[in-house]
């Protein structure tokens, strides 16, 4: 049954796709003269390049993600939902295009953990070289079988392997994150607001499917030459890189492009489609968390697609935008990227910050402390976060006067995290709080966040910056930023949401059980490459000597990474378990106020049979007024 899967029909358009692409662009260069017809190197990137994009193109057509569009082109009427087959088991939903919002979440949900683990895997293998001084892992038969003596693999040393990892794993990393982003904004925001679906049901499945051609032309620049620029792919060095950059680069384009249609059509849901009475200061937390992050995805993610397109387009066409000896500007590249690439870590993290802010009042039992205090924050996070690029690039040769305003408009983002901070304290304040499982990782969350946010001022801060940039100090500050504010909170909404998605809760035992291997594990971790930076190691090098020290605090980072790689697996075992026979549970497990709990688990296929009318606030506990009236007298449509 698989083989007739969208999934499958998928994937072998792509190979057929890139294989008439290939040779589409082949025969039309020899056409006009550009080359000669052998040897087939003197057509080989145009050709990739070319087949790539026809066969992603393919992908989609032969999934069937425009066959609806294709209809409606031909005249002829679609539905607006689409009833799921009962004669097909269940799984058939979700390797299949389908339109239902919970079912996309969930492809997102899982499609994220996968391309999360393909990343972690990329960092334990350079983690394994950096445990000890000198090249002791990269350099082994193994990489010389399957990647060095391999026709397409250009590299020529354990050196340039390591930096492939190392470059795929950052930009692999951001693909899941930007996925599980997309997994918890689909499924949560109309099950929150009181809506059956999505805006644009269609638009939100192409979303999706985007994305796995774009994840696999990601992971392929591995077998092509790899690229040794780092995740951030800076010129000179992506324009010289081996061909494997040009799938990095095509990649992150196709992944960027489901962030766009994906946010216009969370902005749209929470407009148009919340429920009678539910004013946007009504709105759950998260919603206005998701809101916000999708205001900076429709608005700056086409600053990075330009800027790679560029690169593509330089090392295609010979168009010298960032070649300074033909009047182009490299640091005009650096610019593109960071106006899209820091806004993006606010991407990463405000969902994950509205998580904590959803799921204290639950487990304390209180009221939200400083509700609209939290929702203008996370707006006002979004806003700042369009000023403060530049602290990227203290060292990288910008005009000098332009530091201190940037340096002050990256201090100046404190402000609107530190509300949720103290929100978040005032919350716990005197709550009667109960230590489940997504407790756990929220706390663990607030804790690591604050590692991050205390982190990261030197690096904000001209003076302290030009000694730490590129160091491990901001290796550390990132990572501890990325799991406070994503890795953790993605963890805690997967244990709460999880019997909403299945019907099913996570066995708790185990639950703790993750989260007692992986927090001190990741504090090991985070806070020995703090450390080992503030000793002078540079990042983005296979090789150092700075001494014993140093090299034994890097084997304790390696050895948490590999505790914090097996704490996941734990998850994963408890969730499959949890799937083929775990506890059942109806009815609102949490206790929570949220209109998402007050329907069945599973939720119903079209989650809300007649709707409800908001008639209290979200997160009033302790108080005894309802939030929602399940059964409304009929009422206009709300504001």
């Amino acid at each position: 049954m698989f083989l007739r899967s969208a999934l499958f029909k998928g994937l072998l358009g792509q190979a057929v796709g890139t294989v008439i692409g290939v040779a589409f662009v082949w025969m039309l260069r020899i056409l006009f003269g550009a080359a000669p017809a052998f040897p087939f190197d003197a057509h080989r990137e145009p050709a990739l390049v070319g087949g790539a994009v026809i066969g992603a193109i393919s992908f989609m057509v032969f999934a069937g993600v425009f066959d609806d569009w294709f209809k409606w082109t031909r005249g002829e009427s679609t539905p607006d939902h689409h009833e799921p087959d009962k004669d097909k088991p269940g799984w058939w939903r979700y390797f299949n295009v389908d339109y239902d919002h919970k079912i996309i979440g969930v492809q997102y949900g899982v499609t994220s953990l996968i391309v999360l683990g393909a990343g972690g895997i990329l960092a334990l293998l350079f983690r394994i070289e950096l445990a000890q001084q000198g090249i002791t892992f990269l350099n082994n038969e193994v990489f010389d079988l399957l990647f060095i003596g391999t026709e397409w693999y250009q590299h020529t040393s354990a050196a340039d392997l390591y930096n492939t990892f190392m470059s795929l794993h950052g930009m692999v990393m951001i693909a899941s994150i930007l996925l599980g982003v997309g997994a918890m904004s689909n499924y949560l925001v109309p099950l929150m607001i009181g809506a059956n679906d999505m805006a644009f049901p269609r638009l939100n499945a192409f979303a999706y499917w985007v994305n796995v051609p774009g994840a696999l032309l990601l992971l392929s620049s591995l077998f092509l030459g790899g690229f040794d620029t780092g995740w951030t792919g800076y010129p000179p060095l992506s324009v010289r890189a081996p061909i494997g950059v040009q799938m990095f680069l095509l990649g992150v384009y196709l992944v960027g492009l489901s962030s766009i249609f994906g946010a216009i059509n969370v902005i749209v849901t929470t407009l148009r489609l919340r429920a009678p009475g539910m004013t946007m200061f009504k709105m759950p937390i998260f919603v206005w968390a998701a809101f916000a992050t999708a205001i900076i995805q429709l608005t700056a993610t086409q600053l990075i697609g330009l800027s790679f397109q560029l690169v593509m387009f330089q090392r295609l066409l010979g168009m010298g935008f960032f070649d300074g000896t033909v009047g182009g500007n490299p640091i005009l590249f650096q610019h593109l990227f960071w106006f899209y690439s820091h806004p993006a870590v606010y991407v990463f993290i405000l969902p994950g910050l509205g998580v904590i802010s959803e799921l204290l009042p639950v487990f304390t039992r209180k009221p939200l402390f400083g509700y609209k205090w939290i929702a203008l924050s996370s707006l006002g996070i979004a806003l700042v976060g369009f000023f403060v690029w530049a602290h990227h690039m203290f060292t990288s040769g910008m005009t000098s006067y332009l530091r201190l305003p940037f340096m002050y408009s990256t201090l100046l983002v404190a402000v609107p995290t530190g509300v949720k901070f103290f929100s978040w304290a005032g919350t716990l304040w005197r709550g009667k709080i109960h230590l489940d499982t997504p407790m756990l990782f929220v706390l663990g969350s607030i804790v690591i966040f604050l590692l991050g946010g205390v982190s990261g001022p030197p690096n904000g801060t001209v003076a302290t910056d030009l000694h730490l940039h590129d160091t491990y100090w901001v290796v550390g500050h990132f990572h501890d930023t990325m799991f406070g504010g994503y890795i953790f909170p993605l963890f805690a909404a997967i244990y709460y949401w999880f019997p909403k998605m299945s019907g099913k809760r996570l066995n708790e035992f185990w639950g703790k059980v993750h989260f007692w291997v992986m927090f001190p594990a990741f504090l090991v971790m985070t806070l020995g490459q703090m450390y080992v930076g503030l000793h002078g190691m540079r990042r983005r090098i296979a090789d150092y000597d700075l001494g014993p020290v140093v090299e034994n605090v890097q084997f304790w980072i390696t050895i948490a990474a590999f505790v914090i790689f097996s704490s996941i697996l734990i998850f994963l075992v408890n969730a499959y378990f949890t799937a083929k026979r775990g506890e059942v549970v109806e009815g609102n497990v949490w206790n929570s106020r949220s209109p998402e709990w007050q329907i069945p688990n599973p939720a119903p296929l079209h989650n809300y049979s007649k709707q409800f009318a908001v008639i209290g606030e979200p997160y009033d506990y302790g108080h005894g007024d309802e939030y929602v009236n399940m059964n409304p007298a009929p009422s206009p449509a709300g504001d």
